[in-house]
C-alpha cells in the first residue's frame, strides 16, 4: 500500500494524533479509514500497542490494523524543541486528538491555547479516563476502569447466584473503543460547527471520558434506578426485558442464539418446536409474562434444541424466519460469506509478513466513497522526514534533529 491513494469522505482532513494504547488511536484509525490524513506522533520506542497481541518475527499483527492509514512521526516530546515541531505540524492540521492524563500536554508546553496560537480554528479532542475536570480527573485509568465505573462490568456477568467467579469482561478493550467512537463523532461534529456555511471558523475543545462513554450505553439503568430504585442486574445470556432471547445448547455441544421476542416470532418458534399451544399458556401469553417465567420457557426451548445438531437447527430456524445465530469465533468470522461479500473481512498486503493479513473492513460504509486500507501500520517514524519536509524543514535541520535524538 502506498500513501498516495487517499480516498473517502474525509479526504483532505488532516489530524494530528498524540495518543497511545487504544482510545485516541482507535478514534483516529476510524477517521483515517474514511480518508483523513492522520499524522501519529510516536516516542522512539513506538506506541506500546506495537508489542501487544500475537506477533510474527516480532511484528505485531494487531498493529497492522491499529496503525493502518496513519503516517508515523518519531518524536521525543521531552526533548528540547520537540513542542516547536508539534506546533509547526499543527499549523496545517484541522484537529488534534490526545489521550494523556489531563494537564500532561499543557505541562509539556502544549496547552490548548498554545496549540491554537497559529491555528485558532484547531479542534482539540481530549480523551481521558474521567474527563478534564472533576474530583477523579487525575486518577489513572484504562478501558477496564471505564467499563467498571460506567456500569458495564457489573452487567456483563452471569445472573446473581449462578457463579462465584469475578465479573467477566467483554474480551476486547470495549471501554477504550467506545471512547474512541465518541471522540471521532465529537471531532466531526465540531468540524461541522466550525466549517458550515454560517460557521464561525473557531476551534472547539472536546472532552471525552472513558467512564462517561460506557455510562452513555447503559440504556434504562439510570432512569429505572432514579424513579423506582431498581438496580439492573446481570442476566447472563438473557435479555432482561424480552423473552425468549438466549443461547441454547445443541446436540453437538454448541450454542445457538435464538431471539423470539416478538409475538409473531414467538408463535413461529412454538410451532417449530412442536408446542403451538404455548402462546395461549397464561405464563407465556405476553412478553411480560414470558420474562417473569423465563426459566420455564427456556427449559422447554433448550429441551428441543439439545436434540438438534447446530447446523440443522440453524437451518430450521432460518426457514421459519426466526432471528438466530451460532456463536462466532475468529474462524466463523473469517469465513462468513456475508462479511466477505461486503468486504468487511478483507486480505491486505503488509510488507512485514509473507502473506496477506486479514483486516476488518471500514465502518461506516459510504456507498459512493467508501475509503480504503491505503497501507498497514507503519514502522516507527516511517514518515518523519516526509511530514517535516511538508512543514518546511530542510534536510540539514532534519539531520540535526536526528543527531540530537529529537526525532
Amino acid at each position: 500500500m502506498t500513501t498516495d491513494q487517499a480516498s473517502g469522505p474525509l479526504s483532505g482532513l488532516r489530524i494530528l494524533e498524540i495518543g497511545h494504547f487504544v482510545a485516541a488511536p482507535f478514534c483516529t484509525r476510524l477517521l483515517a479509514d474514511l480518508g483523513a490524513d492522520v499524522i501519529k506522533i510516536e516516542p522512539h520506542g513506538g506506541d506500546p500497542v506495537r508489542k501487544w497481541g500475537a506477533s510474527v518475527d516480532d511484528n505485531s499483527l494487531w498493529w497492522s490494523v491499529h496503525g493502518r492509514n496513519k503516517r508515523s512521526v518519531r518524536l521525543n516530546l521531552k526533548a528540547p524543541g520537540a513542542t516547536d515541531i508539534v506546533l509547526d505540524i499543527l499549523r496545517n492540521c484541522d484537529a488534534v486528538v490526545e489521550n494523556f492524563r489531563p494537564g500532561q500536554l499543557a505541562r509539556m508546553g502544549l496547552s490548548n491555547e498554545t496549540m491554537r496560537r497559529d491555528n485558532p480554528g484547531l479542534i482539540v479532542t481530549h480523551v481521558s479516563g474521567f474527563g478534564q475536570d472533576g474530583p477523579y480527573r487525575d486518577r489513572a485509568a484504562f478501558g477496564v476502569i471505564g467499563e467498571a465505573i460506567g456500569g458495564l462490568r457489573y452487567l456483563s456477568d452471569h445472573a446473581p447466584g449462578t457463579s462465584d467467579l469475578p465479573p467477566v469482561r467483554a474480551g476486547i478493550s470495549i471501554g477504550d473503543s467506545l471512547a474512541g467512537l465518541y471522540a471521532a463523532f465529537g471531532l466531526v461534529t465540531a468540524l461541522w460547527q466550525r466549517d458550515q456555511a454560517n460557521g464561525d471558523g473557531k476551534g472547539r475543545t472536546i472532552d471525552v471520558a472513558l467512564t462517561e462513554s460506557v455510562l452513555s450505553m447503559m440504556e434504562g439503568t439510570l432512569p429505572e434506578y432514579g424513579m423506582l430504585g431498581n438496580v439492573r442486574q446481570p442476566t447472563g445470556s438473557r435479555i432482561p426485558t424480552a423473552a425468549p432471547s438466549s443461547a441454547y445448547p445443541t446436540k453437538d455441544g454448541k450454542w445457538v442464539l435464538i431471539a423470539g421476542n416478538s409475538e409473531p416470532i414467538f408463535k413461529r418458534l412454538c410451532e417449530l418446536i412442536g408446542s403451538p399451544e404455548l402462546p395461549d399458556d397464561v405464563r407465556f401469553a405476553s412478553n411480560p409474562t414470558r420474562v417473569a417465567n423465563v426459566d420455564e420457557l427456556d427449559a422447554i426451548i433448550a429441551n428441543w434444541t439439545s436434540q438438534q445438531e447446530s447446523t440443522s437447527l440453524l437451518s430450521l430456524l432460518e426457514q421459519s424466519d426466526i432471528p438466530s445465530s451460532g456463536i462466532y469465533s475468529a474462524t466463523e468470522i473469517a469465513n462468513d460469506p456475508q462479511y466477505r461479500q461486503r468486504n468487511m473481512v478483507r486480505e491486505v498486503e503488509d510488507a512485514r509478513f509473507a502473506k496477506p493479513v486479514l483486516h476488518p473492513g471500514i465502518v461506516p460504509h459510504f456507498v459512493e466513497d467508501p475509503g480504503n486500507v491505503r497501507w498497514c501500520g507503519p514502522a516507527i517514524g516511517q514518515h518523519t522526514t516526509e511530514v517535516l519536509t511538508e512543514v518546511g524543514y530542510d534536510a540539514d535541520t532534519i539531520a540535526t534533529l536526528v543527531a540530537n535524538g529529537v526525532i
